[in-house]
């Protein structure tokens, strides 16, 4: 098992919002927009990113922390093995990830997830 990248997400209305902060003054590109959720970040192997939503995506809130892993299956079954309350999936969305999220021990809401 290997953490692939962390995105931290933030809700907003406002998606338009973060391009003058973000885009143009910090210099990060544009790296994904499903219209509900844009992602900035740079395509260099650090993986820095930050996502804003209006919504999680299938009808989920917007989670409070994204991590890529490589197995996302044996990540689920770890955690609900230790017992955190697994909220929402595993899923395959349509936008080409498989998920889950959970409540980490602090009550932020964690998505998990791989892409297919």
């Amino acid at each position: 098992m290997a953490v692939r990248r962390i995105v931290v997400n933030t809700a907003t209305a406002n998606i338009e919002a973060a391009q003058l902060f973000y885009g143009e003054i910090l210099g990060l590109e544009v790296l994904m927009d499903q219209t509900w959720i844009r992602t900035y970040g740079t395509d260099n192997k650090m993986q820095v990113q930050i996502s804003f939503a209006t919504q999680g995506g299938s009808g989920t809130p917007v989670p409070d922390i994204s991590i890529e892993v490589d197995d996302v299956g044996e990540i689920h079954g770890k955690m609900k093995d230790a017992g955190f309350p697994i909220i929402y999936g595993p899923a395959n969305e349509p936008w080409g990830v498989r998920r889950f999220y959970v409540k980490d021990p602090f009550g932020k809401t964690v998505n998990i997830l791989s892409h297919r």
